[in-house]
């Protein structure tokens, strides 16, 4: 089984990169936010626990989040595999989704980061910006303050990964398909 972690600040074109993985490798996307959307929408336990801790302008707690993966995975007994992607953020969900992976029997193959440099990250959010509507895309002290929480937070999860020797980082600057081509590479490398 080939479970992906798909690492990037905001502006680094994850989006992309996961949909192209999705289709090449046949891979489940689980995406957090997509999954709470999801489970909310749906009215199960979990989506109306998350909702009401939402609905209080609270986290939702990463147990809950644990187990929305947790169930995505039993409802995908014939998936050639999964990419995480916006999970996990914090060292300790890093080591609950190990845990859980290891129940299922299998584990992180690679972790693939996207390297761009801040700059190129601003202009990229920015041009998005404008055809997006979205505020928080066309300020550049709001963009540059996503980039530096994204930089703190993981951190620790690289080093975590790369002790793991599941570390994989890819220049993200350049035509898609060749940052595609060069993701397809160190997945190779780990298959």
């Amino acid at each position: 089984m080939l479970n992906l972690i798909l690492f990037g600040p905001p502006g680094a074109g994850k989006g992309t990169q996961a949909t192209k993985l999705v289709d090449k490798y046949k891979l489940v996307h689980l995406s957090t936010g997509d999954i709470l959307r999801s489970e909310i929408a749906a009215g199960t336990k979990l989506g109306l626990e998350a909702k009401k801790l939402m609905d209080q302008g609270m986290l939702v707690p990463d147990e809950i989040v644990i187990n929305m993966i947790d169930s995505k995975i039993n409802n995908n007994p014939a998936s050639k595999g999964f990419i995480f992607d916006g999970f996990p953020r914090t060292l300790a969900q890093a080591q609950e989704l190990d845990e859980l992976l290891l129940q299922h029997k299998t584990s992180i193959t690679a972790t693939l980061a996207l390297e761009v440099d801040n700059e190129e990250l601003t202009h990229r959010i920015l041009e998005r910006g404008k055809s997006s509507g979205r505020a928080d895309d066309q300020d550049e002290a709001t963009i540059k303050k996503r980039i530096g929480e994204y930089t703190s937070k993981t951190s620790p999860l690289k080093e975590y990964y790369k002790k793991q020797g599941k570390l994989h980082t890819v220049n993200g600057i350049g035509d898609v398909d060749e940052i595609f081509n060069s993701l397809c590479i160190e997945i190779a490398k780990c298959s």
